[in-house]
C-alpha cells in the first residue's frame, strides 16, 4: 500500500504559498507560474488556508471584486483538512472524493511539507497498474503453465 510520502517523493519538493495577507493576483500569478491549480496559505510558518482557482474565479470574479484589492484570506479555506506523511493512499482519494476536493496539504507535525493532489493519486495508481501488468506478463511469458 502506497503511502503519502512516497508520493510526495515523486515531487520537486518546491512548497508554493502565499500570506492571507496578499492580495488574490499574487496567489494567482504563483499558480500561473508554477502550473498549479491551488496555493497554501502560510503565516509565519503556520498553515492557515489553501486558496484555489475555483476559490478565486467563484468568490473574486463572479461577484465583481478586483483581485488587486482583495485579500487572500477573504477568499481562501480556512483551516483546510490536512494529512500526514504516513497516510495510506487510498485514505487520502477517499476523503478527496467523499469531500469534493483536490488539493490536501501534507502535515508533518505542524511543518507543512508539501501538497498533495488527486492528479498525484491517479498518477500513482497508474503506476501501480503498470507495474503489476510487466510483473503478470513477465509471469506469463517465463513462468506461466506450459512454459
Amino acid at each position: 500500500m502506497n503511502r503519502v510520502k512516497n508520493v510526495l517523493a515523486q515531487k520537486s519538493g518546491q512548497l508554493i504559498h502565499v500570506r492571507s495577507g496578499d492580495r488574490v493576483v499574487a496567489a494567482l500569478r504563483k499558480m500561473r507560474d508554477n502550473r498549479v491549480r491551488s496555493v497554501l496559505v502560510i503565516d509565519e510558518d503556520v498553515l492557515v488556508g489553501i486558496v484555489t482557482q475555483g476559490d478565486c474565479a467563484i468568490k473574486v470574479l463572479l461577484p465583481g471584486l478586483d483581485a488587486t484589492l482583495t485579500q487572500v484570506s477573504q477568499v481562501m479555506t480556512r483551516d483546510p483538512v490536512t494529512v500526514t506523511p504516513d497516510a495510506p493512499l487510498e485514505r487520502c482519494m477517499a476523503t478527496m472524493a467523499a469531500r469534493g476536493f483536490r488539493h490536501m496539504p501534507v502535515l508533518d507535525g505542524a511543518k507543512v511539507v508539501g501538497v498533495i493532489s488527486i492528479g498525484d493519486v491517479v498518477k500513482d495508481i497508474i503506476r501501480d497498474l503498470e507495474r503489476n501488468v510487466g510483473d503478470l506478463m513477465g509471469y506469463i511469458m517465463r513462468d506461466g503453465p506450459g512454459g
